[in-house]
């Protein structure tokens, strides 16, 4: 599989997290600074760290499948939404169930052949059904046709390799896990992007990315920082004001015991209720 495959996947994953905090909710920092110090200020070491940091996602999903943890926090004029998920998932082919819990609600979540499905809570169900899917292939294409909203962590791989040995900066150790790892900061220069003039004016020049990969080069944990304007109805405080408003999210993810069992399975059909027209729509208005 190319390298732009195996990241993909891992994206499926994020944003499929993301939208667990979104859809159906509408919408601290724990960034292991153990070991935290400047280091890796020489030519050769910049050099060294680059090259990690833009591996990692390959080594990563070179184990076919991991436990992972994912928590995606937004806050908006004060207040805040956060979603926190737990679960396994295939870096293959990008497959997952995991268990979502955001504003006090637990939510069964499976992603199979890249449609994300969400057990609804009892009382919530539209239709009459005890399941919602969004197709994510619909989701992404999207976003390559249009501005690429940047409240999309899944092209946290872009940003990785769209960086330079100017960008990476090693910021210490931490043990994430009971696993030693490296804490590498990156500046990515939005620039540098796909469509970079147009994301610019959405998130300003640069866009602060965290990453903690073990002695393997694989990603332990990855820190995403974006914010943005988003149109008025947004956010955790949606309905709050008819102005525009600066939307911030923060995506933590984290992957342990690799090589885990993984078993996804789609619900069956005439339980699914179809919500991507719902997912386009609101990334229309964030992006």
């Amino acid at each position: 599989m190319s390298r732009a495959g195996r990241s993909m996947r891992i994206g499926t994953l994020m944003v499929a997290g993301v939208l667990a905090g979104t859809v159906l909710a509408g919408c601290g920092d724990d960034t292991g600074r153990a070991g935290d110090s400047p280091a890796g200020k020489s030519p050769g070491a910049r050099e060294q760290g680059t090259k990690a940091v833009r591996s990692a996602y390959d080594r990563t999903a070179e184990q076919d499948t991991a436990r992972v943890t994912l928590r995606v926090q937004t806050s908006a004029r004060g207040e805040s939404a956060t979603a926190n998920g737990r679960g396994v998932v295939d870096l293959e082919d990008g497959d997952s169930v995991m268990t979502v819990t955001t504003q006090g609600q637990r939510i069964e979540q499976r992603v199979v052949d890249q449609v994300l499905y969400q057990k609804v809570p009892d009382g919530q169900a539209p239709g009459g059904k005890p399941w919602i899917g969004i197709d994510l292939r619909k989701v992404a294409e999207q976003q390559a046709a249009g501005d690429r909203s940047m409240s999309d962590p899944a092209r946290s791989a872009a940003f990785a390799k769209a960086i330079d040995d100017r960008d990476v900066t090693k910021k210490g150790t931490a043990r994430i896990g009971g696993v030693d790892t490296t804490h590498y900061r990156v500046a990515v220069d939005v620039a540098e992007l796909p469509d970079g003039a147009a994301l610019r004016r959405q998130v300003g020049p640069t866009l602060p990315m965290d990453v903690w990969l073990d002695d393997d080069g694989r990603i332990r944990r990855q820190q995403l920082d974006m914010a943005f304007e988003a149109p008025a109805g947004s956010g955790p405080s949606a309905g709050a004001s008819s102005s525009p408003q600066r939307v911030k999210v923060r995506t933590l993810m984290e992957f342990t015991d690799f090589g885990t069992e993984v078993e996804a399975e789609a619900p069956p059909a005439k339980q699914v209720t179809d919500m991507t027209t719902k997912a386009l729509e609101q990334g229309r208005t964030t992006g």
